[in-house]
């Protein structure tokens, strides 16, 4: 990362922050926290993004979205296709 750090003290359950720092591996402790947060960052981004789209456009279907998977199903067996239409 290369944004400016700073030192925080966090609280967690000892089973989590052992099984973290197993895990972790050579960019240390720190690093995998810090990943980890990232990640829930973007997930409660694009959970409001949601909320906001379908309080404006109405709910997602289980149609809607089986389709976007079987679209995105296909576009990366073209990519691991070399390119080749699916």
């Amino acid at each position: 990362m290369s944004e400016p750090t700073g030192k925080y003290s966090i609280t967690m359950p000892r089973d989590i922050a052992e099984a973290a720092r197993s895990r972790s591996g050579p960019s240390g402790l720190s690093a995998y926290v810090a990943a980890a947060v990232a990640r829930q960052i973007e997930r409660d981004n694009l959970s409001e993004l949601i909320q906001v789209a379908e309080a404006e456009h109405g709910p997602i279907t289980d149609d809607e979205v089986q389709a976007l998977r079987d679209q995105l199903h296909q576009a990366r067996q073209g990519q691991a296709n070399g390119g080749a239409a699916a």
